[in-house]
């Protein structure tokens, strides 16, 4: 059901706004992340999912709702951050299609790292 929005609202200059404020955070985050730690934003993200998981770490699939992310474009993100050694990957002792992640020891420093720069650049585009 379409809700009916007054005429004087501008939902297109809304949307076009909020584009454009996600556009600029998003590369402002890639730019400080990338130059300062060696990680794009989407390889932050999943280190960050992964440094707030106890246990063994969290299957792929959990990840890719929450990072935003198709299937494969994570696998891709995990491949590198696992080429790198800052993540590792086991498979599902349930689930033998099932994939887990894990935070690696450098891992967890390189999100340490970064973390700040993180909160830093939204502090200064959002804040």
């Amino acid at each position: 059901m379409m809700r009916v929005v007054p005429a004087t609202r501008d939902l297109t200059g809304e949307w076009r706004d909020l584009l454009d404020r996600h556009a600029r955070v998003t590369c402002a985050l890639e730019h400080a992340l990338e130059s300062e730690h060696g990680l794009g934003v989407s390889e932050f993200e999943v280190l960050d999912r992964l440094a707030s998981t106890t246990g063994e770490g969290r299957r792929i699939q959990e990840i890719a709702g929450e990072v935003h992310l198709s299937q494969s474009a994570l696998s891709r993100v995990v491949a590198r951050l696992e080429d790198d050694g800052l993540v590792k990957r086991a498979m599902c002792q349930e689930d033998r299609r099932g994939v887990y992640v894990r935070l690696t020891d450098a891992g967890r420093e390189r999100h340490a790292a970064a973390k700040p720069t993180h909160h830093a650049v939204l502090a200064d585009n959002l804040g």
